[in-house]
């Protein structure tokens, strides 16, 4: 069956590039039918980050490729202060934590409108195709846009994806095919499609497979034997799909819509045990929205105002044939619907108010006999002033919070209100210069997920929500060196306060459940480096790194053990770099990205320390015209120490491995 899926998949991706030249000689225009400059792409963000009032970092399409990204989670790699939870493989999932917030504090938008799971409160990026990116952002402590929406303002950090949006300036068929395979028997074919299909209304569709075995090798150790072991039952098989519109409606208007769906079915490895490799987990995910978002504004730009909608369903399966004395399974659905509107007034080129209101409906419901089937209606409420001078920009902002809960069986969670300001301040001292000083301040909170308030005795419909404070403090620079080498840089320092943490505390000798009684202080700084040098016409470096120190401490409790001491998986010490030559015949890049040891407790009990580690990867990549189309080659070798290691305990990350793609735009 494996193998009988490998050579449809790669059948039907070789039968698209080949028919390719034929489909493109049948347009009607054979001038521009083959000049892919005829493309305007539109949504690529240029280099941000600099002028930014709060600190920013964006990976861009053309940074894909320069840094030798092969996923979202390979891009979160590259960013500093992140700290992803990575359960291992092309399956695993993979959800992100900034500056010692947990994943419950980062808010993921696809698209601008943002991802939401409120069941658990962490989104899983793995679930996201790299090859529809346009560029990624990471936006800590606020955002420097003032047009925003109140859900994007409601987090104390910001993931955004942005799919790719171009914008054909002919009538005919755009295509992209796409094969990618590797070790442990990974494949994914991908394909995009692109048309203009009258004035104004463009067209684009995309899907992705991935079929993979996650069989790699580990060393399995007990003492002072070890054996050399595979990980079982990890089999992941999953696509996605999606459709989008676009519509410019005249010179001042444009509406977006989008439908999407996924599905994963999966076989769960669980974690490395001792003398026992057998498990029957698995798990089932499905996932559908449709979005739609209008953006309008007046001929002399004083009044602009946006309006977003979004309806989302999933649900999650699990099963554990091998659960003892029984089969273990339960089944959860999710529901969520979503309106929101946004005025921007601008007085003046130096002034902008911005006034945004949404409304969000969640529920939850469950195949188990205790579930109470929670719902919650919120209300966020938005108001922004910009203020913009030369060498100057602050900018503030108040956000109202309404959370209504509710539960059609039982007990409900108390209902939830509070305003969280916030202010950003980005000072330039000399106009030569490109430098920036940048200062901010914001305070969010966050209301517990369904799982803390409703999940059978460890639930508490008690909990009141999670507090936060940050203060930031950096400086940016870009420079063009010798007339050759552009130089920018970054730095932040960051002070973070978190209160009322929800943390699981024993309730009686067999039952936890979740309490108020969490303090963590987080502080740190954050470097990062981007160079490019141009050696001649035809050859140049260019150099990416970042480095991150986040000391995150318990300080709930004087007289507990794990007062003062590290907060669990998060490191002292994060790096990462890339290297990239470009030249005439094979682009290379030698990227590598690491950390120091961290403890998988909080109390830091013996043995449960994991070590550092250091990830290396080479990639190799050549484009060039074939049949009037444009061909990417690009070969990854991941892990190329071959080193052991491990990000959430108990869960080895796979060993040296390769990935191969073939990419064909026509």
């Amino acid at each position: 069956m494996k193998r009988r899926r490998q050579k449809i998949a790669i059948g039907l991706c070789f039968h698209l590039m080949a028919c390719s030249p034929l489909a493109a000689q049948q347009s009607v225009d054979s001038v521009r039918v083959y000049d892919l400059k005829e493309v305007d792409v539109h949504g690529i963000r240029g280099r941000r980050g600099l002028v930014d009032v709060v600190p920013v970092s964006v990976v861009n399409r053309r940074d894909i490729l320069n840094m030798g990204i092969t996923d979202i989670a390979d891009a979160l790699h590259r960013m500093p202060g992140v700290n992803l939870r990575d359960y291992g493989g092309a399956g695993g999932v993979k959800t992100i934590g900034v500056r010692g917030f947990g994943a419950q504090h980062t808010g993921v938008s696809y698209d601008g409108i943002l991802l939401s799971d409120i069941q658990s409160g962490a989104v899983d990026v793995s679930r996201y195709a790299l090859d529809n990116v346009a560029s990624l952002n990471l936006a800590v402590g606020g955002n420097s846009d003032v047009f925003i929406s109140a859900r994007e303002a409601a987090s104390a950090a910001v993931f955004s994806i942005e799919t790719l949006k171009e914008l054909p300036q002919d009538r005919r068929v755009h295509m992209t095919t796409q094969l990618k395979f590797g070790s442990f028997g990974y494949i994914s074919p991908f394909i995009y499609y692109l048309q203009s299909i009258s004035k104004g209304v463009t067209l684009s569709a995309n899907g992705e497979y991935i079929y993979a075995e996650n069989n790699y090798p580990f060393v399995l150790r007990n003492g002072i034997y070890k054996t050399r072991e595979h990980r079982n039952n990890s089999r992941m098989n999953s696509g996605h799909g999606e459709l989008n519109v676009y519509v410019q409606m005249g010179r001042n208007g444009k509406v977006e819509g989008k439908v999407y769906y996924y599905d994963n079915d999966r076989l769960l490895p669980g974690i490395v045990k001792l003398y026992n490799k057998i498990n029957g987990e698995s798990l089932h995910d499905r996932n559908a929205f449709a979005q739609i978002g209008w953006q309008q504004h007046t001929s002399d730009e004083l009044w602009s105002w946006k309006a977003k909608g979004k309806f989302n369903w999933s649900s999650s399966s699990y099963r554990d044939k091998y659960y003892p004395n029984a089969v273990m399974d339960a089944d959860y659905w999710q529901r969520e619907a979503y309106g929101s509107l946004t005025l921007l007034f601008c007085p003046s080129d130096k002034v902008s108010v911005s006034y945004a209101g949404d409304y969000i409906f969640n529920s939850l419901n469950s195949s188990l006999d205790t579930d109470v089937r929670p719902f919650r209606h919120t209300f966020l409420q938005t108001l922004s002033v910009k203020y913009t001078v030369p060498h100057l920009v602050l900018l503030g902002r108040t956000l109202y919070s309404l959370y209504l809960n509710s539960a059609k069986r039982g007990e409900h969670a108390k209902n939830l209100r509070r305003f969280s300001p916030s202010l950003s301040i980005s000072y330039q001292p000399f106009s030569s210069e490109q430098l920036y000083i940048r200062a901010s301040y914001k305070n969010i909170f966050r209301a517990p997920t369904f799982n803390e308030s409703y999940f059978f005795h460890y639930g508490s419909t008690n909990l009141q929500p999670e507090l936060t404070d940050q203060f930031n403090l950096g400086l940016t620079w870009q420079s063009m060196l010798w007339n050759r080498l552009n130089m920018q840089m970054t730095l932040d320092g960051y002070l973070n306060h978190v209160k009322d943490k929800i943390v699981a505390v024993p309730y009686n000798m067999f039952v936890w459940t979740n309490v108020n009684v969490g303090k963590v202080d987080a502080k740190g700084y954050e470097l990062s480096l981007r160079g490019d040098y141009r050696m001649n016409a035809k050859h140049h470096l260019g150099f990416v790194g970042s480095y991150s120190y986040q000391r995150v401490s318990n300080r709930t409790d004087k007289l507990l053990p794990d007062y003062g001491k590290q907060i669990a998986y998060l490191p002292l010490h994060t790096l990462s770099t890339s290297l990239k030559w470009g030249n005439p015949w094979i682009d290379v890049v030698v990227h590598g990205e690491g950390c120091s040891s961290r403890w998988a407790t909080n109390s830091h009990y013996e043995g449960t320390q994991l070590k550092g580690y250091w990830d290396m990867g080479l990639t190799l990549s050549r484009a060039f015209q074939l049949c009037r189309g444009q061909v990417l080659l690009r070969g990854d070798i991941k892990n190329l120490l071959d080193q052991q290691y491990e990000i959430v305990g108990n869960y080895p990350m796979p060993g040296i491995s390769y990935q191969f793609a073939i990419n064909y735009k026509f």
